[in-house]
């Protein structure tokens, strides 16, 4: 039996569900092939990589990456500058912390990978 959701979770998955697509809109609009959205999507979880220091660490770069600012930024920048890769990038990006949202993967607490804002995965 799955766990049921409360109106504050729901509210927080489709939150989700709207940046990532924004993030997939975004991305068309750019006309880029579909080859470097597949190649791109899951970079994000490189970060993962923080988590040999420790937890601390691993949460610290795991928020970085996983907070829509810098996407946003990168995304502006595109734009401001015609520079539709940087689009591209950044829409990508916003898409992947969306469907992260979606599925309930939240920003870490350095107490651990599995403490998220969210829910405790």
């Amino acid at each position: 039996m799955g766990t049921r959701l409360g109106p504050v979770a729901i509210l927080l998955r489709l939150e989700g569900a709207a940046l990532l697509l924004l993030g997939l809109l975004g991305y068309a609009l750019t006309h880029d092939g579909w080859l470097l959205l597949v190649a791109m999507f899951l970079a994000p979880d490189l970060c993962f990589v923080g988590y040999l220091a420790g937890p601390r660490w691993g949460s610290v770069a795991y928020n970085a990456v996983h907070t829509t600012t810098l996407p946003a930024i990168l995304v502006a920048y595109g734009l401001l500058s015609s520079l539709p890769l940087a689009v591209s990038l950044g829409s990508i990006w916003i898409a992947h912390i969306g469907l992260d949202r979606l599925i309930g993967y939240g920003l870490k607490y350095a107490s651990g990978f599995k403490a998220t804002h969210l829910k405790r995965v």
